[in-house]
């Protein structure tokens, strides 16, 4: 056997959606900003992303994270996300998991019943708080970077289905979509079409308009489309699924998705500052978020969303590359 490159993680999941935290032989990342960073790996690292995210080591679902030092004076540490198709600007159950794994494999050190992380993201600044009973932690909290209602009732005409779309950013951008609209529930035995369905509307919109961050240019174009449905637990505010990336599928309700659905439900006067929005999810997991504040992007009218949800870490990993193997880089399928 020949080892060309080891590889080490430590894999969690948020109600189902995985994230692959790799700890161990990632090379120097350049940047001094975490877009900078992002951009970087973009052009420099993508092989990682491949051999970590990609068949046989990962899966078409699998999500990734390298823990950076900060970028900024006053953060902890940084974050830089993976997927199927690429790299992220945000991953909400990602900080989530990371901030999970960090305390209880003593990572990050912390102090009193409730700590405070200051995290770096290519979005921007993520305030997130963990709440834990000795070494295991009970939930975890964020709030999130600004989020905004880009456009509204945007048209959409498919395959002689006409319905239209909200627009909103949670540190990525979102179309948002009712299900009823193709006759659909979130549940796993429609899944299928509304896979096709999110493709479909994804690549729509990139077709007829660009959808920018009115401040940073490198948060740009459809991340992912929110597909809404009443709520099958009780408790429960709605029920979602994302499809994002190359048609990858959000198995957790989506902390980004779940900030931009708070920032349309609160432009159209349907959730109020302080009021509980539960977020449901195609495996029954749930999100808890929060208009925290009112604030301006530009000319956007925002708010700052706070979610909250729990992960468990599923394994440790080792994962070598065999120069020898031709599939050593990895691949896709579905």
């Amino acid at each position: 056997m020949k080892v060309s490159k080891i590889y080490t993680t430590i894999d969690a999941h948020v109600a189902g959606e995985p994230l692959r935290i790799i700890t161990g032989g990632v090379p120097e990342i350049k940047g001094e900003t975490q877009l900078e960073r992002r951009a970087y790996c973009m052009k420099h690292l993508d092989y990682l992303r491949e051999v970590l995210m990609y068949e046989p080591r990962g899966h078409h679902g699998m999500y990734g994270c390298i823990i950076t030092p900060p970028a900024s004076a006053h953060a902890d540490f940084g974050v830089l996300f993976m997927h199927n198709e690429g790299w992220s600007t945000m991953c909400g159950h990602g900080i989530i998991a990371v901030i999970t794994v960090g305390i209880e494999t003593g990572m990050f050190e912390v102090k009193g019943e409730k700590q405070k992380f200051i995290i770096d993201s290519p979005a921007g600044e993520v305030v997130a708080y963990a709440k834990y009973n000795g070494s295991e932690v009970e939930s975890v909290s964020f709030e999130n970077v600004p989020s905004f209602v880009y456009k509204k009732d945007v048209p959409i005409k498919i395959d002689n289905y006409e319905f239209q779309v909200d627009i909103a950013f949670g540190g990525a951008f979102y179309a948002v979509v009712d299900c009823k609209e193709f006759g659909l529930k979130v549940d796993f035995k429609d899944l299928p079409a509304i896979q096709t369905w999110g493709n479909k509307i994804k690549h729509y919109i990139e077709s007829k308009m660009e959808v920018k961050h009115p401040l940073e240019e490198g948060l740009k174009g459809i991340y992912g489309v929110i597909f809404s449905d009443e709520p099958k637990e009780k408790g429960a505010t709605l029920r979602n699924v994302t499809i994002f990336a190359d048609g990858q599928v959000d198995r957790s309700p989506c902390g980004t998705g779940t900030s931009a659905r708070i920032a349309t439900l609160f432009e159209k006067d349907a959730l109020q500052k302080g009021e509980m929005f539960v977020h449901e999810c195609i495996t029954d997991g749930k999100f808890e978020g929060e208009v925290l504040s009112v604030t301006l992007v530009d000319t956007y009218k925002a708010v700052v969303p706070k979610v909250t949800g729990h992960a468990f870490i599923t394994g440790f990993h080792q994962f070598v590359v065999d120069p020898r193997d031709d599939l050593n880089r990895g691949f896709l399928l579905g």
